[in-house]
């Protein structure tokens, strides 16, 4: 019995040895974009607003805030002592009707709202170091009170695209590092504004 859980200890060293070259140059944890480099502190402005809701801008600028502050990446101050500016403009509400009442198709039963956002980051001087464009969705079910469901919706919808936000800053996913071309997928009138600031 001793003979055989030596074997097996034998057999899971040399397996996990064999796998270790294959995961050479690996490394865990966030690998910032190169234009984020030295970055340690950020602003975030309120965004500008296109979808005419009242106070969303707040809404979304706040998320942004409150994401940096749980990643921990960089440290989130005013604009005069941060090494970078956050900019963005969020572009009009899409709202979509997922389901409809079988018996009357103008009654939604499932709505998603998608809020989208066009970002910058600047340097103290005024440079654009890199632009991109995130988005982020939610679906509810409308109640009596459609006005509530759909800002609780846009709520999570503005979470969804903090995250995402943050996550192409301090760890590289995303549009932040995609050619200047790309177009976002069901906006094709709205051309990354990486292609328009990098120029």
């Amino acid at each position: 019995m001793g003979h055989l859980r030596f074997s097996l200890r034998t057999a899971l060293a040399v397996t996990v040895a064999a796998l270790l070259p294959g995961c050479e140059g690996y490394q865990l944890g966030s690998s910032r974009p190169a234009a984020m480099e030295g970055v340690r502190s950020v602003a975030v402005p309120v965004f500008h607003n296109e979808t005419q809701l009242p106070r969303s801008s707040v809404l979304i600028t706040n998320r942004v805030v409150r994401q940096f502050q749980v990643d921990g990446a960089y440290r989130v101050t005013d604009s005069s002592a941060a090494d970078v500016i956050v900019r963005g403009t969020i572009r009009p509400l899409k709202r979509t009707q997922l389901r409809a009442d079988r018996f009357n198709t103008l009654r939604t039963i499932e709505q998603e709202v998608r809020l989208v956002l066009d970002y910058s980051i600047e340097a103290r001087n005024g440079a654009v170091l890199t632009a991109g464009t995130v988005d982020g969705s939610s679906s509810f079910l409308p109640d009596a009170n459609w006005q509530r469901s759909e800002s609780q919706g846009i709520d999570e919808a503005a979470a969804r695209m903090a995250e995402q936000l943050v996550s192409q800053l301090s760890e590289g996913w995303g549009s932040a590092d995609l050619p200047a071309n790309q177009v976002l997928r069901g906006f094709p009138d709205r051309p990354n504004p990486a292609r328009r600031l990098l120029r």
